[in-house]
């Protein structure tokens, strides 16, 4: 990596809160293409939203800021952040939508 290369890094996100039927996937996606990351979000089970996100250290540090407001709709009570690897799937092929697990 050259010296002026930013770093990339990747985290796991899990936003609570009301956080589904709000669009906050669409909104994620939307926003997270405008920055340029790559990765995938996604509804759990168990009423929550979570995303992958991978790209520039700095540009991913912003979207999980924009993760504790979200879109206008949604509500959020808190969002965990914890490191993940970046694998070939989860962060090829830009910021994708995956199905709720």
């Amino acid at each position: 990596m050259s010296p002026d290369a930013p770093e990339l890094i990747t985290l796991r996100v899990r936003i609570s809160g009301k956080v589904q039927g709000v669009w906050y996937r669409g909104w994620a996606i939307e926003t997270a293409r405008a920055l340029g990351l790559s990765g995938w979000v996604r509804n759990r089970a168990d009423g929550t939203v979570e995303a992958l996100l991978h790209g520039p250290e700095t540009v991913v540090r912003d979207m999980v800021d924009a993760c504790r407001k979200g879109p206008s709709g949604a509500r959020v009570a808190d969002v965990t952040v914890e490191p993940a690897d970046a694998k070939g799937d989860d962060v090829a092929g830009g910021f994708t939508q995956r199905p709720t697990v």
